[in-house]
């Protein structure tokens, strides 16, 4: 060929390629894949590559090789309006990893809600304890029932309280000695009253049995209304603690009960979250009254060691009654000894 400064300028103008190009220039330059390796859409368009790092020639040469169809798909997509999608956007769609990088074709990650577990867990607390279906009358009247024995509680530990705080024999309200006798006071109040309540759960399953509720049972019905006043009476015998503690598994027991009657038909639906929420109040009550006793100080007697001080007491004032009794006796008969030998000595002067 002629070497003229023109064919040397235009081979100069060429350069030797960094990769060897295959016929068609179907790959291109590292420099191109890097620029279109993170393009969401222009990645999988058949448009042809940029052509701006390319030399003159490179780039006419490239211009040939597009074909018709690629041109048609490169104008339509020049045309094509760009829609915006706001729900595709979320907090971590624009902090993938270069890498990474959400594609077109990728389904979209759902957000995930860490609080979905707890939201879960309260609706199904809420439906477990939900009251709505209960009569309002019952339901009033019940939370009015379980007033007696929270205020019986809460005074236990008042008195405790006080006792343990009492300064010289003084406390803030009350004085150790009158701390001490509203709780001997309030004892058999609060046994006698948990035992009429557990008697009246009990002779409910009367009335259901009497009403023909779920069918009529016969003994297995009624022998509920007659074990629960047993157990009631029982308790009325017992220390204060025993006695606590018997009515509290007496209560549970019977809840147990009541659920599965329930279970069975033998009772309205809603009877065995009733039931729940006021065993859950008196059982409360039983353990804060437990808890306030067992802070009672070492020198206040309990009824077991007060039935003993009483005990010994009467023997005491029984001994010392018939100590007086014989006494007076013994004046008596010596006075009338004394009036005989009296008179005799007046017949004998005679």
């Amino acid at each position: 060929m002629l070497r003229i400064g023109a064919s040397r300028i235009a081979l100069r103008s060429m350069g030797a390629p960094a990769t060897r190009l295959a016929p068609g220039f179907l790959h291109t330059s590292p420099a191109v894949k890097w620029t279109m390796q993170f393009g969401s859409l222009a990645s999988k368009r058949p448009g042809a590559p940029q052509l701006s790092p390319m030399k003159p020639i490179q780039a006419a040469a490239m211009r040939r090789s597009i074909t018709d169809a690629q041109k048609q798909a490169e104008s339509r997509y020049a045309k094509e309006e760009i829609k915006p999608t706001p729900e595709t956007v979320s907090s971590t769609s624009t902090t993938n990893a270069m890498s990474s990088e959400a594609r077109a074709d990728q389904p979209e990650k759902k957000e995930v809600d860490m609080t979905a577990g707890l939201k879960g867990d309260l609706a199904t607390i809420r439906d477990t304890f939900s009251l709505s279906d209960v009569p309002r009358e019952a339901y009033y009247m019940g939370l009015a029932g379980t007033i007696p024995y929270l205020a019986t509680s809460i005074t236990t530990v008042f008195c405790a309280w006080e006792t343990n705080h009492s300064t010289a024999g003084y406390g803030y309200l009350l004085d150790e000695k009158n701390a001490t006798q509203l709780l001997h006071l309030i004892e058999p109040l609060q046994i006698g009253y948990g035992a009429s309540i557990l008697s009246f759960l009990g002779a409910i399953h009367w009335g259901l049995e009497w009403a023909g509720y779920g069918g009529y049972q016969g003994y297995k019905r009624y022998a509920i209304g007659v074990v629960a006043p047993a157990v009631a009476w029982s308790t009325m015998l017992m220390p204060i603690e025993g006695a606590l503690i018997t009515q509290f598994l007496g209560f549970v027991a019977l809840y147990y009960v009541d659920v599965r009657a329930t279970v069975r038909g033998w009772t309205p639906s809603w009877y065995r979250t009733y039931r729940f929420v006021l065993t859950a109040i008196v059982g409360a009550s039983i353990v804060l009254t437990l808890i306030g006793r067992g802070e009672l100080p070492d020198h206040i007697p309990g009824s077991a060691d007060r039935a003993k001080v009483f005990q010994e007491g009467s023997e005491e004032r029984l001994s010392h009654d018939e100590e007086a009794r014989a006494n007076k006796q013994k004046k008596k008969d010596a006075a009338g000894s004394d009036n005989r030998a009296g008179e005799e000595k007046e017949d004998k002067t005679r």
